[in-house]
């Protein structure tokens, strides 16, 4: 194997030129803004990078595309990118300027630097890697101050880009700096007008030192043309199984395309044309899938011993299995998007149990197999434990030929009481499985908008009748007037489901001031979403009171909705 060096200027270059391609194996692009933004930060201040992968050949291979723009490449030799796919891809949609392909959809990753940001790193930012970049759901924005916020904003020196920071004169697009080698655009709009300006030098360091980010050098481990497709999948297997870069789906991915050739495709296309139907799930669900329906478990460590015929047999019917799973949760349940269930892992049970039963299942089973998906996704089945475990008991159950009722015992056992209790909310916040069911619950006994009137929906485009979740006790005003913490501010009982234009409206006004008016206008509305508005409880000294009351309204709505 041999060793080399490469700039990142050179290498964003190679891909631009279509010279760097990526293999079949290789998983997509899936980093989200804030993971390109800590590898910015990262790489400005010198922290170290990682190694990149390559193997050269004169092979033809099974190729997929970047998530960024390449020309068609003009070699008949190929460097084939192994590892480093998601810095690399990141890298060069920053310096070009150009967005990502992400689930068929462009969309850019727009940064900021901090002209004024401090000289020591004061900000250690946590990534969690597995939340979505567009939420469906987003928190109210009163949170905190403007102030709050742009104080903490400011401790940073990369930041995903907003409108409002936009503005702000000391705050500069990344993409920007790194179109021009000239300074003066971005000093101008800060302000500096003359070389006695003490900010002049200082601004001028910092932008070179942006911009020093395209000679940051890599080292590249480059494997030798003799190597076959078979052994370079191999060992992109054990390379990443042993440093736990990749999830087991993506290793998976690896060895099925290194036997079913061109297979990457297929994937694809069915998994955007679920995504057509509102749900956009990742590769890796529809894989275990296609093993589900392979072996009758979930857990890739047999994959390499399914030859290709198997393979090929199990993801058609895996398929046809899919389609009916997302077909009774839209049809019969009530669920069109994946961001209302607690875990994806539902849909693979769902699929299994039809295809065992041929697809025909009777009235009074189609009830249970509704009320169970529901009860598991709100007790959060496969979030107690290992996932994975209690995946594979549910299709043991069912390929034993197990009806729902076994499924709903087996979930009894698990979670005690199937009913939702007052005190089963107490303490939850947006993150739970039951937050998920409220808005479900909600949405059938007819929620709507407080002023729009409008149903609550996922689907509202628009940023005034985007759904929120909205504090109905102001966080701000809880955190500096009623001594409540953030964490009891957050309680499942304080939340509720209005558009964006509304909550932006109410801002940070007591309940006991904006609640009466809306109340008498739209009686239905606070009905539907369990608020009780008794005036006493509306008051800033009865909120625990007020969230004590409303757990039991909501337990009561969540168990005429699972009941149904």
């Amino acid at each position: 194997m041999a060793k080399s060096e490469a700039k990142v200027h050179e290498l964003v270059s190679m891909i631009e030129r279509g010279e760097l391609r990526l293999p079949e194996m290789q998983r997509q692009y899936v980093w989200r803004s804030t993971r390109v933004r800590d590898l910015l930060d990262s790489l400005y201040r010198g922290y170290p990078s990682g190694t990149i992968l390559l193997w050269e050949t004169d092979e033809t291979v099974p190729e997929q595309d970047f998530a960024v723009f390449q020309q068609k490449n003009p070699y008949l030799n190929t460097r084939l990118l192994l590892d480093g796919q998601q810095r690399l891809t990141s890298l060069s949609a920053v310096i070009r300027g150009e967005p990502v392909t992400v689930f068929g959809r462009k969309r850019p990753i727009d940064l900021l630097f901090n002209l004024e940001h401090p000289d020591v790193l004061t900000t250690i930012t946590e990534v969690n890697e597995e939340a979505n970049d567009d939420e469906d759901v987003v928190e109210d924005e009163t949170d905190a101050t403007e102030d709050d916020l742009l104080q903490r904003l400011n401790q940073m020196t990369f930041v995903v880009a907003t409108k409002k920071l936009e503005q702000l004169p000391q705050w500069v697009k990344v993409s920007d700096v790194f179109k021009t080698n000239s300074d003066a655009p971005f000093l101008r709009r800060a302000g500096v007008t003359t070389f006695d300006d003490p900010r002049y030098e200082k601004y001028s360091q910092r932008l070179a030192r942006l911009r020093a980010i395209r000679d940051y050098e890599y080292r590249m481990d480059v494997l030798e043309r003799t190597l076959s497709y078979d052994e370079v999948t191999e060992i992109f297997v054990r390379v990443n199984s042993l440093g736990a870069k990749l999830r087991s789906s993506d290793l998976a991915l690896a060895q099925i395309t290194a036997k079913w050739r061109h297979s990457l495709q297929t994937f694809l296309g069915f998994r955007d044309q679920c995504a057509k139907q509102g749900f956009e799930l990742e590769l890796g669900l529809h894989l275990k899938n296609l093993m589900v329906f392979a072996t009758g478990q979930s857990r890739f460590k047999t994959v390499g011993s399914l030859s290709l015929d198997e393979l090929q047999i199990a993801w058609k019917v895996s398929g046809e299995g899919m389609n009916f799973a997302l077909n009774f949760l839209k049809s019969n349940v009530g669920i069109d998007s994946p961001a209302l269930l607690a875990s994806p892992f539902l849909i693979i049970v769902l699929a299994y149990f039809g295809h065992v039963r041929g697809y025909v299942i009777s009235s009074k089973e189609a009830a249970q197999l509704r009320y169970w998906t529901l009860v598991a996704n709100a007790k959060g089945r496969f979030s107690r434990g290992s996932s994975e475990t209690i995946l594979d008991q549910d299709l043991s159950t069912i390929k034993k030929g197990g009806g729902v009722q076994d499924l709903i015992d087996r979930l009894r056992l698990q979670v005690g009481r199937l009913d939702i209790t007052p005190d089963e909310l107490e303490g939850r916040n947006q993150r739970s499985a039951l937050f998920k069911t409220m808005f479900l619950a909600f949405k059938s006994a007819g929620a709507s908008d407080w002023h729009s009137n409008l149903a609550i929906s996922l689907d509202h485009s628009g940023v005034q009748h985007r759904l929120q979740f909205h504090h109905i006790f102001p966080k701000a005003l809880l955190t500096k007037k009623a001594a409540v913490t953030s964490r009891e501010a957050d309680d499942i009982a304080n939340l509720a489901f209005i558009g964006g234009k509304t909550n932006r409206v109410i801002s940070d006004k007591s309940p006991a001031s904006y609640l009466p008016p809306l109340v008498e206008q739209h009686p239905q509305s606070f009905t539907a979403q369990a608020i009780p508005t008794s005036g006493e409880l509306l008051e800033l000294q009865g909120y625990k009171a007020f969230l004590a009351e409303r757990r039991k309204l909501i337990a009561a709505r969540l168990n005429a909705f699972l009941s149904m």
